[in-house]
């Protein structure tokens, strides 16, 4: 039953992340392969946002694995005759909880190694590109178009890299076209991305409903640089990035770094061991509804449908209890919808050891 488990479940993981995988690439593919990159950097940047995907995937496809080997077993009669050699529906379900344990081993791995250590290489590869789009606007005495609708000129860049002679002609919204003159810039960076600091200049404004020109005149402007291309943008590191043992012992310093209060820093960290929990869980409760069933003609429906409600209602009560953890600080309760899952199979299962004391109430209410 465990070969079983692992072969469905590595089929329904491979379908599920290159749906998933699709979704994202073409995103990526529409920012980076249009802004002049190579299909190596698409692939790398798809391969780095792989980790995060597979984490989401993983206890889906394992509660999926688990209804379906349960069921084909249950119509085959395979677990009639396993419960008539005397097996009891817990010594049933240790191969089921090996599974989990497995599925949950593979999720810690993802969550406290491969995603923080995915998401600062995509981080950092991200920045490289940045600065690599901004050196290319580094060319003097042409008219180089970065983007559509933006036209950017320098005359001259001395030796300590200042650009003499700026033109920047900004036509991206349909209804405004802006030019930006300057006598003097530089090329600065920014957590938010590079900035162009421009000196002594003009902007000019024309509004084309209206057909009238502003024009400003200025002794210092910054413009967004990055605001030329469609590119991931940089900043200060996010959660995902932090390892797990800082999340757990957040600082002032790491609470000001991320813009996030200490609390939601602690909630994340344990949130990691949760997920990982949750990955033991769901296969579990989804082998432990069907072993109400029995055999029957018509399958087991009934116990699937009931098998993804119990999952629906695992999510729902994660969800509860996400935003009191994270805003009031009490980290515990995000190991309630874990503890809520393990408690619904091990009643399931007492169900499925007591099927007389099932019955039994159930001809008392009927009259």
């Amino acid at each position: 039953m465990l070969s079983q488990l692992m072969w469905v479940f590595g089929f329904f993981s491979l379908v599920l992340v290159l749906v998933y995988w699709v979704n994202r690439a073409v995103s990526l593919f529409d920012q980076l392969i249009a802004n002049g990159h190579s299909a190596f950097v698409f692939l790398e940047f798809t391969a780095l946002s792989l980790p995060n995907v597979i984490r989401i995937v993983l206890p889906v496809s394992a509660f999926a694995a688990a209804v379906y080997v349960t069921n084909r077993m249950a119509s085959e009669s395979e677990l009639v005759v396993v419960q008539s050699t005397g097996y009891s529906p817990w010594r049933m379900a240790r191969p089921v909880m090996v599974f989990g344990l497995v599925v949950a081993a593979m999720i810690s791995v993802l969550s406290h190694v491969l995603i923080p250590a995915s998401t600062t290489q995509l981080a950092a590869r991200t920045a490289e590109i940045s600065e690599n789009v901004t050196a290319r606007l580094l060319s003097e005495g042409e008219f180089l178009h970065p983007a559509d609708g933006v036209t950017f000129y320098i005359r001259e860049i001395t030796p300590e890299g200042e650009l003499r002679d700026i033109f920047l002609s900004d036509a991206r919204k349909p209804d405004q076209r802006s030019i930006y003159t300057a006598e003097r810039a530089l090329l600065l960076r920014s957590d938010a991305g590079p900035k162009l600091l421009m000196f002594q200049g003009m902007v000019q404004n024309l509004d084309l409903e209206t057909d009238r020109l502003a024009t400003t005149r200025f002794a210092e402007f910054a413009f967004d640089v990055s605001a030329l291309v469609d590119l991931p943008t940089t900043g200060p590191r996010g959660t995902r990035e932090l390892s797990t043992a800082e999340l757990l012992s957040p600082t002032a310093a790491l609470a000001e770094e991320t813009g996030q209060s200490m609390n939601v820093l602690r909630y994340e960290g344990h949130g990691r061991i949760t997920e990982a929990l949750l990955g033991l869980v769901t296969p579990v409760v989804g082998f432990a509804v069907l072993l109400l069933g029995g055999f029957s003609r018509f399958g087991v429906w009934k116990q699937i449908v009931g098998a993804i409600v119990c999952l629906i209602a695992i999510q729902l009560a994660d969800n509860a209890v996400t935003d009191a953890a994270r805003s009031r600080g009490l980290w515990p309760m995000a190991y309630l919808p874990a503890l809520f899952g393990l408690a619904l199979a091990a009643v399931f299962l007492w169900l499925a050891a007591h099927p007389r004391a099932f019955r039994r109430k159930s001809a008392q209410v009927t009259p």
